[in-house]
């Protein structure tokens, strides 16, 4: 955020993009219920969840809320996949790098024995499975991620030595549905569906988004609701045209941000006929 932005409107920081910091995100209640299910339980006994929804529903936000939250936990091991489309040979080369350990790709065996043998030793020294995030799981090819289900499971899947939390669009759990991946489809233990937002959890996202940039009046109710309204229940697109309000406010140096605003920003204006 530019200085003339954090001057004209005292903020901290811009409340409506994607590098907002993770302390300035609005915690829905039913995220804050995931996150306790997975601190509380999951990190324990290990496991799979899920966090689902369509483009735009707040699934990578709510890993990075996650991701903060399971790092303060002290001894807690928490990586995070960042190329979930890998073949088997690449899968296990991150693997490694993720949790410090020498793998030859070649020497599958190898690999699944080492990375087995530092969980292991996590849970006996941390008494919480390491975690494992994976943004954008609908990407991840099924070899893998039938690897990744029998790299978690011992002693007869009596016990899970990992925490894994996939986030993915509409199509991950279709894949799911796969003969082939009907096992680990069955063994996701904890879920967060993100559906399609109402008026309401959008104002108030809006609200809080502004109350923690360090200006709550920032927009006009009345702005608020007319964004919430056309934003078609997605928090991706009420911040979209959100920041590009925003920008328009700091080119004309307005006070607050209102609904004449918007009209100028997204309005069409009429077409002018032709002088015939």
């Amino acid at each position: 955020m530019d200085r003339r932005q954090m001057a004209l409107f005292s903020l901290k920081w811009n409340p409506f993009i994607n590098e907002v910091p993770t302390e300035g995100l609005f915690i829905s209640p039913r995220t804050e219920l995931f996150c306790s299910r997975i601190e509380r339980g999951l990190i324990l006994e290990g496991g799979f969840a899920l966090i689902t929804g369509e483009p735009g529903s707040g699934k990578s936000v709510t890993l990075r809320i996650l991701a903060q939250r399971l790092q303060s936990i002290p001894d807690l091991k928490v990586g995070a996949l960042s190329h979930p489309s890998s073949n088997l040979a690449d899968f296990y080369r991150e693997m490694g790098d993720l949790f410090e350990v020498e793998l030859r790709p070649h020497n599958r065996w190898g690999g699944f024995k080492v990375l087995r043998e530092r969980w292991q030793s996590h849970m006996e020294g941390a008494l919480v499975r390491p975690v494992l995030l994976i943004d954008e799981a609908q990407e991840m090819h099924p070899q893998v991620l039938n690897e990744l289900r029998l790299l978690t499971s011992k002693e007869f899947d009596s016990r899970t030595l990992l925490t894994i939390i996939f986030a993915g669009d509409g199509r991950f759990p279709e894949k799911l549905r796969r003969d082939d991946l009907l096992p680990l489809g069955s063994r996701i233990r904890t879920r967060l569906t993100l559906e399609h937002a109402s008026r309401e959890e959008l104002v108030e996202t809006l609200n809080q988004l502004q109350k923690r940039a360090g200006n709550p009046s920032l927009m006009t109710a009345g702005l608020m609701q007319t964004l919430s309204d056309h934003a078609i229940g997605n928090y991706r697109v009420l911040t979209t045209m959100a920041a590009e309000l925003l920008h328009l406010a700091t080119e004309k140096e307005v006070a607050q941000m209102d609904e004449s605003l918007y009209l100028e920003a997204f309005t069409t204006p009429p077409a002018i006929q032709p002088i015939r």
